[in-house]
């Protein structure tokens, strides 16, 4: 004898669920894999692709669905679109274990790349490998943070990889051209060259003095404070990563 489900619970699978606590109510929209971070992040804005069903869940596992009452109750006179949207909003993605591990397997490959093109050998000034980070990363117990993307934790990775890596590192220099009037040169170039790593070269061309210069990317904040003081001081990004490789066919090339 075949047993009637009730006519408020859908049965969904292979299903992300968004939840949001409200009116101390729980509320749930079913998604398809992987469209809610994109649908955040403004890559996907049709919510036709984003959702598997255009309604508002108690329990989306059991497919049972939220009552007219209690949408009332939690969100007012808000119509289901509009409920649906602040749940995608404002919800927590429930994430799977093998989805979890996938996305801070990305991140950490993500990290890893990012560290790989700022850093280099300091007796070379040459790139590592990413296998050769990669391997250094695990070898310092780096941990991601999934709650941050990847840029916000390049610089972390590095400071430990720095302090407690076997592996020689140092933040890749950058390339900068900086550009003061002929009559500030006697004031202040002592403390461009200063800070310097490398001055590669330097000139005056009528009554414009300019300088190229690598510098440690640590060192771009005080160079931009320097020259935002004078009034027609200039700095320049020339080359954000500078390795040996990039300076010997930058070399080549001038």
């Amino acid at each position: 004898m075949p047993i009637n489900q009730p006519s408020n619970q859908i049965k969904l699978t292979n299903v992300s669920i968004v939840r949001l606590k409200k009116g101390g109510k729980r509320f749930e929209v079913a998604c398809y894999k992987n469209k809610v971070q994109e649908w955040r992040k403004g890559v996907e804005t049709n919510l036709d692709d984003v959702l598997q069903i255009s309604a508002v869940f108690v329990n989306v596992s059991k497919g049972e669905q939220a009552k007219a009452g209690d949408l009332k109750k939690a969100f007012g006179k808000a119509k289901e679109a509009e409920i649906i949207e602040e749940i995608l909003k404002h919800g927590d993605l429930q994430v799977g274990e093998k989805e979890r591990e996938h996305e801070l397997g990305n991140l950490r490959k993500d990290i890893a790349n990012r560290v790989t093109e700022g850093v280099v050998d300091p007796a070379t000034q040459r790139p590592y490998s990413l296998g050769i980070v990669e391997k250094a990363m695990a070898e310092v117990g780096f941990s991601v943070d999934p709650a941050k993307n990847a840029k916000s934790q390049v610089l972390a990775c590095i400071k430990l990889l720095q302090q407690h890596s076997k592996l020689p590192i140092q933040r890749a220099r950058m390339r900068v051209r900086v550009t003061l009037p002929t009559a500030d040169v006697a004031r202040l170039e002592a403390n461009v060259r200063e800070g310097a790593e490398v001055v590669e070269d330097s000139e005056t061309r009528g009554e414009i003095w300019e300088a190229t210069l690598q510098i440690d990317p640590g060192q771009f904040r005080a160079y931009k404070e320097l020259l935002d003081k004078e009034k027609d001081g200039r700095l320049d990004i020339v080359d954000h990563t500078v390795t040996a490789t990039a300076a010997a066919s930058s070399s080549a090339t001038g």
